[in-house]
């Protein structure tokens, strides 16, 4: 990215400061490279102008986001830089209070001043297994690293604890030691770990001191090596001291102490034991009172007196040693309080002869006074030739007796560290060792000396011997994962180091100095600014010339050379040594004396390592120098550091006021410049510092990639194409084989991606969701508005009709009364101007009459002139006319001649011609081929008809003339049944218009449906229309910008197109529902029609034949032209593909088909029926079916239109899809489905065609028909009307009733079928009318959508496009999900139930072999019942006493629980238990008491063997326990003999009080119970953090977060994989597989719920434990994650009926955690909700999770510090306990409830394969 880029508004950033080192800013204008200036905006909104230079003022470092701020490990950051790394710390340190945080391999530890609760066992047992930054950081964390290292890679390793005094440096090693106490713990009983941490106390007593800086500060460095074997148990420890301050015992500053074991003794100076030391209180003593204050807050030096002695006799010090301990230290005291006097000359001195202190002195050390005074004030010079002793001046004297003060103290401190190191010794090999190193970190003062100048030079050692491993580090981790990496350029300071150690550097030219006889500081100072002052390193002060400079690694430090000689000799006189040599003590003596002579250990190992050699000689003074010895030792170190590998801790004093919890930005800084934390961290900035697994980095950054891109099963490829989209320089990032290593600031660029892309759908999420509850409201207010409307316009409407109805009754009365009054003056006034104009009207019509008269007649004159000249102008005027026209048409008719000429010529005229002709000439010729027949038919039954008539009548008259008076009675019968039939025949006509008028009002009903289509099309019209402007101008206005819009143009044309295709499909639906319309009316109009045209069966099948495809009605052809269109709306390659759609097209032609087959049949029933009906009712109907045959004519007409338009529409459609077909040839397969589809269609609608000719063809013929009857009606009519005058003869009543009957028949029918047909019509229009409304309401969805993407750029366009592309994608994706989840299911389902048939199979096939078994056997099983019945036993068992070692063998010792696994449960105790029984009934007590002992120690035995195995301990506690029943049950206590049956009380026992065998029974049932949880615990407490904590139950939901060293390579084993996961779901079927095992054994209930509870305490302890040390999974996602879970555990239990057993409410801890992380922490009300809520959590837990609350996004927030502190403030009414974590090892109160066997022994059947037959039933 470019500067630009990085530098932009509201880009936050880092600049110096003066007083707080480095101050947040923030860019409040675009930086443009190479502008001087960078405006800015501080915290407290204060503006700056910042100088930005590319040499003097570079631009500010950048800060890090939000959501990185508060890591585990600084070098996750994404800008790592100093700024970054003190604000990680300080947010750490003050806000969450951790004080731990990583750099790498490096642990940085911040003094908090304050004690805290997480250094218990329970901590270290829940760092111990764990890899280094599973958990947060923690010094345990670095000792679990280093213990795991040594013994996964059997290399010897190191912990290197450094820091200023008052870091904690002490304390961290302290506690580092405990770790491997507790978790290396030696397996003998020697406690040598408890030893390992009794020398702390000891040490601390007589190495540390409190200084300005710290209260207990190490003024010496250490190094502890701890040994262990093969097993990585603790053997023994060796100890190596360094550069002990001596010059403390003699000299403190202000405030200062001396060592903590001169104040000890002083504060218990009055207890009896320490009565001869003569001590007194600490300010009467030199060495102890010169710092003014010889207290600490909060120490009791009495009480760590105690703990000091405790520790000495711990290590085997014996209290005679202890004592003269006391007494050389006591010694030093009185030593210091010695006074020297001065002669009067000024060159002597002497003490004086009463000096109390030095009679003390010599007294505690058993030396003589006299001596010791004399050699206190002279000394002796030794030359060649003599010797001399010569007075010492005062100042001489003083600084002697403090040269050996420093020197008993040095000797003293050197024995305690060699008898610790005895004390800790082992003869055992040691397999390898953990060296933890104390030693002090880097020093400036104000004042420097040697001592620190020693400190630095040691610094400057390990400072190199830490870069190099971090370099050494960062490369095997860039070769490990394969990636290219270039030499880094790191800081090495060999030429500081050389400056100081090589040859002619300042140690040796100080030691030269110290040879030279008269050797001064000054002298030294000289030669070191001549020899070296060409170095680097090395610089002149500018105002001194005893002082010097040396550039070290972390800072300039100015030396004062004042002093470095004498404390480089380090002179003590040997006269004064000679005295302590010659002590009457063992043990002082033995403290000066040289160790030449001592012949060395046979171990090649040296244990005892002091930091310096004791004297050689008496007389002589020491050979080697203070900074020869310390340089030794340090290499020595360094090589023991280098054969290891090193950890690195790193202690911080974050305040000098040595305040809680405060941080001093600038200390920090300078201790994190010194410590070499910000170098580490250089180191890692120069190359790849963040690190992300392939999973970890897809699970994070999967939102920026597209949907296509997630599809790839290689999350590597997807990675790297993610990578390479993203970030374009290459450089900034590396792949390697397991990790994507990035360079600073590319995960901040990352999270900004991110962080926008979640912006951008919060945002639209927020847009939809505000928009549906402004919707919400507004519909609400609507509602109400309306409401209160309704009932004000209510009130006003009836309020104002009052006001009408009164006015118009005033109105009435007022309009009657002045009606009366004005119409009587009318009258009057009316009457009198009638009068008056009778008379005047007379005289004026009089003249009028006479005027007309006159006028007439001129009219007459001017009427004839005036035709005459009108007629002569129009005879011109058309002369005129006729001429032109004649002219024009002769032109218009030779150019139409000549047009015809050339049509005539052309054949397309003659094809147009003759189009349609032979169609109509065939047409008309079967017509009239149809008619004829049918006329010749009618013909010959019309003739038939006549000669029967003729015949009946001939019968009649014969009769007639016969019969007489019978006739006549028969006629007038006949004549009453025909009145009666037309009577009838006049209701059946009356019926039918009824029928006709109901069908006309149906009709009418239809006519409006219609209209009101009609204007919904007009109305869907006028939008299309609407909208075709629309886009006419949206294309218009988009023409500049047609590359880019040309996607969108296409999309919007195919909605439009779409569109337009809806408006057809309503118009066809339309027609469908008239032609439905007119096929009712026509069906009806047939229902009228008289007996006529009867298909034949030839003429039937012949027509049927004509087509191969079965048949369908013209009035289906919606439902054809929509599947069609259906066609059309899938698209070509979905409808290709979709066979279902051909089959509904085949399954409408057979509907079709049957219904063209129902109408011929009621056709055929008319015809039938008015064929038998005569021909009475003809006449009544031809007007009506005249005009309903017209009308008929006239609709087939207009269908035969339609039907050619439809034929058109259908070959565009095919010739569009054959276009698009021909486009789209990529696929052959497609192509050919569509080829089949097309001609399925084709095939279809040929048979439609072929159908449509049938139905015309019926029609006609009905038609003929039709017009037949009409014209032979009148014949029939003249030719019976005759007869039935003349001769008066009845008709036949069999046909009259015939007649009759079809009438009613066909009346039937009639209604039944117009009553169906209206039902389907009514739900047609109801389907057509929803169909209607949902195409509106998607046409007006489609306008928002066209408007909202007319408004949008055309980029916003295409992404919106996209948008929506991508919503259907995923409701198609989430019904597939629906489909495969229901297709699982009933996979799951059908599993279950062939699981259930199989076993029942097996068992089917078992009882078959089973009872294939016993039939073929029978005689055995006849054999063992005829043996139980013959003897009666007892319940006991009987066996000899040299068995009883075979019987415990088998029973006990090599019994398995497999074997015994079909048998009763507990069959080995019942066994043993009728042993007993026997033992009891014999009375033999002996047998008993073996029998019982016995058989306890060898449960105990198996046990101890199988120790680890959870089956076989809990087959035996439940052995274990029901033997203790059976003892209860059978004992003759009437308590226990309540559920016994009676037979069971006649086996108690009889003889035996066995009550003290059941109490030893019970205690081992609860050591079984104890070894069961052990081992249950065992195997589980590895799954229990990665099943609940790590394993994602709920699927992508868990965020994540960068870890920086998390899972680093180095913990984890990789040889083995790395670590095991688990998930959920295994945890759970381990615990039901202890809960089957514990259950098949026949454990008691109670006791499996106590065991079930005591396992889920475990997982709960184990998981809060580990959410309260991990940062990583206090989020919110993990607390959905961990409820989630804990209900699976309780749905656990309730599903094995485990819910009485209280197990549930052991998980109430965690449970309450996991609501923490989810709930609302904000407010006030918030607190106290959560202070209620978490009842079963302590405040110090709930503040801890609190604190490690870490958001995985931006848009989640941290808990604020002032929350956090209400929480801690607000009163509680609960005894919290002290410690932070659960204690994992604690054990419930087991309880075994007596629950007796129903079992009876005598029923027992021992199995012959336990190979008992020794015992005998009794």
């Amino acid at each position: 990215m470019s500067v630009n880029e990085l530098y932009s508004k509201y880009t936050r950033v880092w600049i110096p400061d003066p007083d707080h080192v480095w101050r947040a800013a923030e860019i409040v204008r675009d930086y443009k490279e190479g502008e001087p200036v960078l405006h800015l905006t501080l915290e407290d909104d204060t503006p700056l102008e910042y100088p930005v230079g590319p040499k003097s003022n570079p631009l500010p470092f950048l800060r890090n986001p939000d959501i990185l701020v508060g890591e585990n490990d600084l070098t996750a950051l994404s800008y790592l830089h100093e700024p970054a790394v003190l604000h990680n710390l300080k947010v750490r340190f003050l806000e969450p209070n951790h004080i731990y945080t990583y750099c790498g391999i490096v642990l940085v530890a911040i003094n908090p001043y304050e004690q805290l609760h997480i250094y218990g066992e329970e901590v270290i047992r829940a760092y111990s297994g764990q890899n280094m930054g599973d958990m947060d950081p923690h010094i345990f964390a670095v000792a679990e690293e280093a213990y795991k290292q040594m013994a996964r890679d059997e290399r010897n390793q190191s912990i290197i604890v450094s820091g200023e005094s008052g870091a904690g440096k002490t304390v961290s090693a302290k506690y580092a030691m405990r770790f491997f106490a507790t978790v290396g713990g030696s397996t003998s009983d020697t406690n040598v770990e408890e030893k390992v941490l009794a020398s702390s106390p000891i040490m601390e007593a007589i190495g540390n001191a409190k200084t300005t800086r710290n209260d207990n500060s190490s003024r010496f460095g250490k190094y502890i090596e701890i040994g262990f074997n093969r097993q990585y148990r603790i053997i023994g420890a060796n100890m190596r001291t360094y550069l002990l301050e001596k010059s403390r015992v003699v000299f403190q500053a202000e405030d200062e102490r001396n060592y903590h074991i001169f104040y000890q003794l002083c504060a218990s100076a009055s207890l009896p034991e320490y009565k001869d030391l003569c001590l007194a209180s600490a300010e009467d003593f030199t060495f102890t009172s010169m710092g003014e204050n010889i207290f600490i807050e909060g120490v009791n030096d009495a009480e760590d007196l105690e703990k000091t002695r405790e520790a000495f006799t711990l290590l085997g010090i014996k209290e005679g040693n202890q004592s003269s301990i006391f007494k050389v230290i006591a010694s030093i005291l009185h030593l210091g309080n010695i006074e020297i006097c001065s002669q009067r000359d000024g060159e002597s001195c002497h003490v004086l002869r009463d000096d109390l202190h030095l009679k003390h002195f010599c007294t505690l050390l058993g030396v003589e006074l006299k001596q010791m005074e004399h050699w206190l004030c002279h000394r002796k010079l030794v030359t060649a030739t003599e010797t001399y002793v010569k007075n010492m001046s005062t100042k001489q004297a003083e600084n002697a007796r403090d040269a050996l003060a420093k020197h008993i103290y040095a000797r003293m401190f050197d024995w305690i560290v060699e008898h610790i190191n005895k004390a800790l010794h082992t003869s055992s090999k040691q397999h390898s060792f953990i060296g933890v190193l104390d030693i002090y970190g880097f020093e400036t003062f104000e004042v420097n000396s040697f001592e620190q100048f020693c400190i630095n030079y040691a610094n400057e050692k390990l400072q190199q011997q830490f870069n190099s491993h971090v370099f050494k580090l960062e490369q095997e981790e860039y070769m490990k994962e394969q990636i290219p990496w270039t030499l880094i350029d790191f800081y090495d300071n060999q030429p500081c180091i050389d400056l100081i150690e090589a040859r002619l550097g300042i140690l040796d030219l100080l030691d030269e100095e110290c040879k030279v006889p008269k050797g001064t500081d000054e002298n030294w100072a000289q030669k070191l600014y001549k020899q070296h002052s060409v170095s680097a390193h090395f610089q002149k002060p500018r105002m001194s010339n005893v002082s010097f400079i040396i550039v070290h690694f972390a800072d300039k430090v100015e030396y004062q050379s004042e002093g470095f000689l004498e404390k480089n000799r380090d002179t003590v006189y040997g006269e004064q040594i000679n005295i302590l040599k010659a002590s009457e003590f063992q043990l002082v003596a033995d403290l000066f004396h040289d160790k030449d002579d001592v012949a060395p250990p046979k171990s090649s190992r040296v244990n005892v390592r002091p930091a310096k050699s004791t004297p050689k000689a008496p007389n002589k003074e020491h050979k080697k120098t203070v900074g020869h010895q310390f340089r030794s030792s340090l290499h020595l170190l360094m090589e023991t550091l280098n054969a290891t590998t090193p950890h690195y801790v790193r202690c911080i004093k974050p305040n000098d006021l040595k305040e809680p919890f405060m941080f001093d930005s600038r200390r920090a800084v300078q201790q994190l410049r010194a410590c070499g934390v910000l170098e580490t961290i250089r180191i890692s900035a120069a190359g790849y510092p963040s690190r992300w697994t392939y999973p970890d980095f897809f699970n994070r950054y999967r939102v920026l990639l597209k949907k296509s891109e997630m599809a790839s099963a290689d999350k590597k490829l997807v990675c790297r194409n993610l990578l390479e989209t993203l970030i374009k320089d290459h450089d900034m990032f590396q792949f390697g084989k397991t990790k994507i290593f990035f360079r600073a600031g590319q995960v901040a660029y990352l999270e900004k991606l991110r962080a926008d892309r979640f912006r951008s759908a919060c945002i639209k999420i927020q847009k939809t969701v505000r928009g549906w509850l402004q919707r919400v409201r507004y519909r609400k207010v609507r509602k109400m508005a309306v409401s209160l409307q309704r009932y004000g316009r209510g009130y006003l409407a009836r309020r104002h009709a009052d006001f009408l109805r009164q006015t118009r009754a005033a109105l009435l009365c007022q309009k009657q009364y002045r009606m009366v009054r004005d119409r009587r003056a009318y009258l009057r006034v009316r009457r009198a101007v009638v009068t008056i104009q009778a008379f005047t009207r007379g005289m004026f019509t009089r003249r009028i009459y006479q005027e007309f008269m006159l006028h007439h007649k001129a009219m007459l004159i001017q009427k004839v002139v005036r035709g005459w000249l009108q007629r002569r102008r129009f005879r011109r005027a058309r002369d005129a006319a006729i001429t032109i026209q004649c002219l024009f048409r002769r032109v218009r008719a030779r150019r139409r001649l000549k047009q015809l000429k050339v049509e005539a010529r052309s054949a397309e005229r003659l094809k147009s011609l003759n189009s349609g002709m032979e169609n109509k000439i065939v047409q008309l010729q079967r017509k009239m081929d149809d008619q004829s027949k049918e006329l010749r038919t009618h013909n010959e039954q019309l003739l038939q008809v006549n000669n029967k008539l003729q015949k009946q009548l001939e019968e009649v008259q014969s009769r007639q003339g016969g019969a007489g008076g019978a006739g006549g009675a028969q006629l007038s019968s006949l004549q009453e049944e025909l009145d009666r039939l037309r009577e009838e025949l006049q209701e059946a006509s009356a019926q039918r218009k009824r029928m006709e008028e109901e069908h006309g009002k149906e009709k009418t009903g239809l006519q409006l449906r219609v209209e009101e289509l009609e204007k919904e099309n007009a109305l869907l019209k006028s939008e299309k229309e609407e909208m075709n402007h629309r886009i006419l101008q949206l294309t218009k206005s988009s023409g500049e910008d047609s590359g880019s819009v040309s996607l969108m143009e296409t999309s919007l044309q195919a909605e439009l197109d779409a569109e337009r295709q809806r408006y057809q499909n309503l118009l066809k639906q339309k027609t469908t529902v008239e032609q439905r319309y007119d096929n009712l009316k026509e069906e009806l109009s047939m229902s009228k029609f008289q007996p006529g045209h009867r298909r034949n069966p030839s003429n039937q099948s012949s027509l049927e034949s004509d087509s191969n495809y079965t048949s369908i009605s013209t009035s289906e052809l919606g439902d054809t032209e929509d599947s069609i269109q259906l066609v059309e709306e899938m698209g070509l390659e979905k409808a290709a593909m979709d066979i279902s759609l051909f089959m509904k097209l085949q399954k409408r032609v057979r509907e079709l088909e049957q219904e063209r087959r129902r109408l011929q049949v009621n056709l055929d029933k008319m015809e039938e029926l008015a064929r038998s009906r005569g021909s009475e009712s003809r006449s009544s109907t031809s007007e009506q079916e005249t005009a309903d045959l017209a009308y008929n004519n006239l609709k087939r007409q207009e269908l035969e239109s339609e039907n050619k338009k439809l034929k058109k529409d259908l070959n565009e459609l095919r010739k569009s899809i054959s276009e698009r077909a021909s486009e789209n040839d990529s696929s052959k397969e497609l192509q050919d489905s569509y080829n089949l589809l097309l001609s399925q269609l084709r095939s279809a609608n040929e048979e439609l065609d072929g159908r449509k000719e049938e139905v015309l063809i019926l029609r006609t013929q009905i038609v003929s028909a039709a017009h037949i009857r009409e014209n032979n009606q009148p014949i029939q009519q003249s030719s019976e009307a005759p007869e039935v005058s003349e001769d008066k003869e009845p008709l036949d009543s069999e046909e009259a009733l015939k007649a009759y009957h079809g009438l009613r028949e066909s009346k039937k029918l009639l209604e039944a079928q117009l009553q169906t047909q209206s039902r389907q019509h009514g739900d047609e229009l109801e389907a057509l009318h929803t169909q209607i409304e949902l195409l509106r309401d998607d046409i007006e969805k489609k306008q928002e959508i066209l408007s909202y993407t007319a408004s949008l750029s055309p980029e916003a366009r295409v992404e919106y496009s996209v948008q929506q592309e991508i919503t259907r994608l995923t409701n198609d994706n989430l019904d597939l999900k629906e489909l495969v989840e229901k297709l699982e299911k009933n996979e799951r389902k059908l599993k279950k139930q062939l699981r259930i048939y199989m076993k029942k199979v097996q068992e089917l096939e078992a009882s078959q072999a089973a009872a294939q078994t016993s039939r073929s056997r029978p005689a055995l099983s006849r054999q063992v019942t005829v043996q139980r019945k013959e003897k009666d036993f007892e319940g006991m068992l009987e066996y000899y006493k040299e068995d009883e070692a075979l019987l415990f063998k088998t029973l006990i010792t090599d019994i398995r629980p497999n074997t015994v696994s079909a048998t009763v449960p507990c069959l080995p105790a019942y066994i043993l238990f009728m042993c007993i029984r026997h033992a009891d009934y014999v009375n033999d007590d002996q047998k008993v008491e073996s029998l019982l002992t016995s058989t306890i120690n060898a449960i105990k035995k198996v046990l101890k063997k199988n120790n680890e195995d959870f089956e076989m301990t809990s087959f035996w506690l439940a052995n274990t326990s029901r033997l203790l029943h059976c003892l209860k049950q059978y004992s003759g206590d009437e308590a226990f003999m309540t559920q016994n049956t009676g037979k069971q009380n006649e086996h108690c026992l009889k003889n035996f009080d066995l009550a003290e065998y059941r109490q030893v029974l019970s205690d081992l049932s609860i050591q079984i119970y104890q070894q069961l949880i052990k081992v249950a615990e065992g195997i589980i407490q590895p799954m229990i953090v990665s099943a609940m904590l790590e394993s994602e139950s709920i699927p992508s939901l868990a965020g994540v977060k960068t870890m920086g060293y998390r899972n680093r390579s180095s913990s984890m084993d990789v040889d083995s994989g790395g670590p095991a996961t688990y998930t959920l779901q295994a945890l759970i079927r381990q615990l039901g597989q202890f809960h089957g095992t514990m259950r098949d054994h026949g454990l008691d209930p109670e006791i499996v719920g106590q065991v079930v509870r005591q396992l889920f305490h475990c997982v709960n302890a184990v998981t809060l434990n580990n959410l309260l040390l991990r940062k990583d999974v206090c989020s919110w996602s993990n607390g959905m994650q961990l409820r989630y879970n804990t209900s699976q555990m309780e749905e656990w239990l309730r599903a094995n009926n485990l819910s009485h057993s209280k197990a549930a409410e052991t998980l109430e801890p965690i449970i309450q955690a996991a609501q923490l992380l989810q709930v609302k922490k904000k407010t006030t009300q918030d607190a106290e909700a959560i202070c209620s809520l978490c009842s079963a959590l302590s405040t110090q837990q709930i503040v801890k999770i609190l604190n490690l609350y870490t958001p995985l996004n931006e848009f989640e927030e941290r808990v604020s510090v002032s929350f956090i502190r209400s929480i801690q403030t607000r009163p509680q009414q609960r005894h919290d306990p002290p410690q932070l974590l659960m204690d994992t090892k604690h054990m419930f109160p087991v309880l075994f409830p007596y629950t007796p066997s129903a079992l009876s022994l005598e029923t027992l059947h021992i199995p012959a394969s336990l190979g008992l037959d020794f015992l005998i039933r009794v």
